[in-house]
């Protein structure tokens, strides 16, 4: 059985297309359609360089997120301020209850503190990280991101330490090097209060590629820590969990979990201000490329103004035939709608195709131009990145096709409008 489209259908797609009359030669509407055309190209591009953009914003903030927590903990339970001390045995305890907790895999104590390193007559600042060597590679990553040396190279009492890559640059010091901790807690001697100095043996570079934390961050063994700032407990627990997207959820349930009084944050709380700016950053992008489809759908209005001013006598004599105003209008919102479809369909296929192999297509263009859209002295990724989501994507399609449809009111109104009698006065 031969299925027939409505008629509203089949005037609405000969109106997209370029026609030709039965001897060959193209209609009227050959130069309508040409501009159809544009529109779908305008919409196309728009869309897909809304999702291009979108991905390799995502991607960057991947990369950042990644390379961040290879560091930092996925959540960390420590004091809940100064002059609260809690017993050095309790955190055996709490690390213990922690791990009742099915999404947490691992826990590491840690000592965290300030001081500054000096060689020669270079003082650089320095965030002190005392760990367990062994305990540490289940949390972190910085075992697996050795340049030189190795983690495990930290044993209690032979005072090693190991330096983040932009540190060890900036002091000039390589493995088997001595750098001086200077500790802010100071000694009382007949002289006054003088800093505590402690000479170190550089025993090992990291490189997380993280600029903040291969600058400021060196890491002791746990015991060398308490020894260096006279403690006796220590600053707390660090935790890896399974998901760490899961992080903000698996922190209030620890908090429901551990007895003791206990400040609890995860990773996203830690950095939520450079999180918010990417955020916000990504949704005015959002606004801005949204733009791009915007002004492609008012290049179809412009179209269908066209296409009605140029079809007044076809939809005059619609109209004498007994097609109703809706029915006319119904002509000129599918002929919108399938520029608007059409272009969002090839606009997606583009910016997924080019999103899934944005790896391949840049240094093609860097080879054939001489160029690097990425310049390795400058950035901590020598590579453009891409993070395609499906949500963005569908978000981008349903966005392109609502502007798309709404560009078709006025137009499919104007047409609706035309007046028979005044159209085929002339005809």
């Amino acid at each position: 059985m031969k299925f027939n489209l409505p008629f509203e259908w089949q005037v609405g797609m000969r109106y997209t297309r370029a026609s030709r009359r039965s001897d060959g030669v193209k209609s009227g509407n050959g130069f309508i359609s040409f501009i159809s055309a544009i529109s779908m190209a305008g919409i196309a591009l728009g869309v897909a360089a809304l999702i291009i953009v979108l991905s390799v914003m995502n991607g960057f903030q991947k990369e950042v997120r990644d390379r961040m927590l290879s560091v930092v903990a996925h959540i960390e339970i420590s004091r809940p301020g100064f002059g609260e001390p809690t017993g050095a045995t309790d955190w055996g305890t709490i690390a213990k209850e922690a791990m009742q907790v099915p999404e947490v895999k691992a826990a590491a104590p840690y000592i965290s503190g300030q001081a500054m390193l000096t060689r020669d007559d270079v003082v650089r600042g320095a965030l002190i990280r005392g760990v367990i060597p062994e305990s540490e590679a289940n949390v972190s990553d910085i075992a697996t991101e050795m340049q030189s040396g190795r983690l495990t190279d930290l044993r209690p009492g032979e005072f090693g330490i190991v330096l983040g890559l932009e540190i060890a640059r900036s002091l000039g010091v390589m493995v088997g090097d001595k750098v001086t901790l200077v500790a802010p807690q100071g000694q009382i001697t007949p002289a006054g209060i003088v800093p505590r100095l402690k000479q170190f043996t550089v025993v090992g570079v990291f490189a997380s590629g993280h600029y903040e934390y291969d600058s400021t961050l060196v890491l002791i063994h746990i015991d060398d820590a308490r020894k260096l700032f006279r403690l006796d407990d220590y600053t707390g627990v660090r935790l890896k969990i399974k998901d760490m997207q899961q992080a903000p959820e698996v922190a209030a349930k620890l908090s429901r979990v551990i007895s003791s009084n206990v400040l609890i944050r995860d990773w996203s709380q830690q950095n939520r201000n450079w999180f918010t700016a990417v955020q916000v950053e990504k949704r005015m992008m959002f606004i801005i490329l949204t733009l791009i489809i915007a002004v492609a759908a008012f290049n179809l209005v412009s179209t269908l103004v066209m296409t009605v001013t140029d079809k007044q006598a076809d939809i005059a004599i619609l109209r004498t035939l007994g097609a109703s105003p809706r029915s006319v209008q119904a002509i000129f919102v599918i002929q919108g709608a399938l520029v608007g479809l059409i272009g969002c369909g090839l606009g997606v296929g583009l910016g997924v195709l080019v999103s899934l192999n944005i790896d391949v297509i840049v240094p093609f263009i860097e080879r054939i131009f001489g160029v690097s859209f990425i310049p390795k002295d400058v950035y901590f990724v020598n590579s453009l990145p891409s993070d395609l989501r499906w949500d963005d994507v569908t978000t981008i399609g349903i966005v392109s096709v609502v502007l798309s449809l709404l560009a078709t009111l006025y137009p499919s109104w104007r047409a609706a409008k035309v007046q028979p009698a005044q159209a085929l006065r002339y005809e």
